[in-house]
């Protein structure tokens, strides 16, 4: 005699986060949801040169990523600008393919460069994907980063001396 068949659920979506660490007074984790609701969201259309397929058209919804790491408040004198432009970013994706960014690229005192953590790329939504780091200035799409896995703040060590570790 057989059993009768039991229904399957569907597995709910899943639902990526990534670390936000390093010399912060406030590690988070956050996921695309957190991005969305927790920060004015900021529109770019980007064109990249991709080198295997051409130019490529996105339009990209997120947050900027200096206030994003604001709010996780770096170990650094915010009145001091040389203590704010040392310090460094490196944004890690899933795959492990990872990128490093300078503050001061970021900062408005700076480059102020708007450089975002998407939510949505061309309308939809990247909950399940995970958010991506977006660099609307650069012309290729090298610096890209796609399922953001971390992201670390950090002092550039002085020379001579080792780089810590967070």
């Amino acid at each position: 005699m057989s059993r009768p068949s039991t229904p399957q659920r569907a597995a709910p979506p899943r639902t990526r986060s990534f670390l936000l660490r390093g010399e912060v007074h406030r590690p988070a984790t956050l996921t695309v949801a957190d991005l969305r609701n927790g920060w004015e969201q900021h529109r770019a259309d980007v064109v990249f040169d991709c080198a295997t397929n051409g130019p490529q058209h996105h339009r990209f919804e997120e947050p900027l990523l200096r206030e994003v790491v604001t709010a996780a408040e770096p170990a650094f004198d915010a009145r001091r600008r040389k203590d704010r432009s040392r310090f460094l970013l490196t944004v890690t994706g899933g795959d492990g393919h990872h990128t490093v960014l300078s503050w001061a690229e970021i900062d408005a005192d700076f480059g102020d460069t708007p450089i975002l953590l998407a939510t949505l790329l061309d309308g939809g939504a990247l909950d399940e994907s995970g958010s991506q780091l977006v660099v609307p200035s650069d012309r290729c799409g090298a610096r890209y980063i796609s399922d953001i896995s971390s992201v670390w703040v950090g002092a550039c060590p002085p020379p001579g001396a080792s780089a810590a570790t967070g």
